[in-house]
């Protein structure tokens, strides 16, 4: 008994290095461009000559893309899965089992069943562009086991580790599209423009009104702070009908044009993006990479104070003084590395949302009518401003902005003579990776 004490000491530290030793292991494989994780998700299966190395499940996969098809389309998490199961489409768990492939799920009395968590989490998971991600959570420590996720900053991707099943711009876009709620009418009806026509004035959503005594012609848009005349907006009115045929007409416009001007378009952007240089955009990336090294050692330097406080090697006065200025050099350094990267994410952002447009404009041939697929893909957002009627007409100004490149301008021809020359004389200067 007299014992009993030590021994607890022995089996905490035993513990505690076990833990430290496994954590090392997961560290040791994600430095080597390996994946730490040993689960696959619902689309992929483990090569049976090389477990490390996956390979498409094409049926699965086929779901996979369905369902993102479907989210790019505007449905929601909730709407997909009512969608598969309308469909008699099989769940994950009730995949594995019809496959034979081992799994630890439970299938429910309807293997069509789908929940919207599980799509969630299909739509979320970012491997299926054809990367790993390492670290997507921890546990509190080795006594608490409970789950924890880590912010996106602290997680590893390593690019091009399998096949993708989406491209990375699709996987983007849908990020893009769930961070705005697309809530159903009370007639069941949605516009194609849900969750993203804006108030100018406020920065507020314009509501879709319809209602069962309207007819489709009738259905309109209002600013959300109008309420009736006694919110703090104007009414900010346009018809659901009216907004469908400016934006056709703006989208078939800009179609033509790019189709037949790909590279002025390409020269317009490559200009306009001329405020990030390559110089500039590389001292960025050295500043995010030394900024993440100096963090690391921080964390190290601020354990061996610790350390040397505890078994007497260091004064507390000295150690209070040294941890002060660490841990103020660690805000100072966290704030340059999480705008640096912010800004270097916005850059690769835009790259990925200029390769979607291009990607649709290419596919198109001629538009008849408006998708809300199309929509998802080419628009970002469309901003209506108030009514105008001091010409004796009431006009109301629309602008769109369109994915990766805002608001444009069609050139006129005079214009795009004088931007093919520079072209012309400059071919590399202008070039903008798409």
């Amino acid at each position: 008994m007299e014992m009993l004490p030590f021994y607890n000491i022995f089996n905490e530290w035993y513990a505690a290095q076990t833990s430290k030793k496994i954590r090392a292991v997961w560290q040791s494989k994600a430095d080597n461009g390996k994946r730490v994780s040993s689960s696959v998700p619902f689309g992929y299966v483990k090569d049976p000559e090389n477990r490390e190395q996956w390979l498409i499940d094409e049926p699965a996969a086929q779901i996979v893309r369905k369902i993102f098809a479907l989210a790019l389309g505007g449905r929601g998490p909730s709407q997909i899965a009512r969608q598969l199961e309308k469909e008699n489409i099989l769940i994950p768990s009730a995949y594995y089992e019809s496959v034979g492939r081992k799994h630890s799920q439970k299938i429910p009395l309807n293997p069509c069943a789908w929940d919207q968590k599980t799509i969630v989490h299909i739509l979320e998971n970012r491997q299926y562009t054809g990367c790993a991600v390492n670290f997507k959570s921890t546990t509190v420590s080795y006594k608490v086991h409970k789950v924890i996720y880590n912010p996106i900053e602290e997680q590893q991707v390593i690019p091009n580790m399998q096949e993708p099943i989406i491209p990375e711009e699709d996987w983007l876009r849908v990020q893009e599209l769930r961070k705005n709620k697309r809530r159903p009418t009370a007639t069941g009806r949605q516009s194609l423009f849900s969750g993203l026509v804006f108030c100018p004035d406020c920065g507020a959503k314009l509501y879709f009104c319809s209602a069962k005594s309207l007819n489709t012609n009738q259905e309109f848009y209002c600013c959300s702070n109008y309420r009736s005349g006694r919110g703090t907006c104007k009414v900010h009115y346009i018809r659901n009908v009216v907004l469908e045929k400016i934006v056709m007409e703006a989208i078939s416009d800009f179609a033509d044009f790019v189709r037949c001007h790909e590279p002025v378009f390409l020269y317009m952007m490559a200009m306009k993006n001329k405020a990030i240089r390559k110089a500039e955009f590389k001292k960025m990336q050295e500043t995010v990479e030394y900024g993440k090294r100096r963090l690391e050692e921080l964390e190290r330097l601020m354990d061996k104070l610790y350390e040397d406080n505890t078994f007497g090697r260091l004064s507390d006065d000295v150690y209070e003084r040294r941890v002060s200025k660490y841990e103020k050099e660690q805000k100072e350094l966290a704030i340059t590395v999480s705008e640096a990267q912010a800004v270097l994410d916005k850059a690769e952002q835009k790259s990925l949302d200029l390769r979607l447009l291009l990607r649709t404009f290419r596919e198109m041939t001629d538009i008849k009518e408006l998708t809300p697929t199309l929509i998802n893909s080419l628009i970002e957002r469309i901003e209506v401003h108030n009514n105008d009627k001091s010409s004796g007409h009431c006009y109301v100004k629309v602008d769109i902005y369109f994915t990766a490149v805002g608001m444009f301008k069609i050139p006129t021809e005079d214009e795009i003579i004088i931007m093919m020359e520079e072209i012309r004389k400059n071919p590399h200067e202008y070039r903008f990776a798409a």
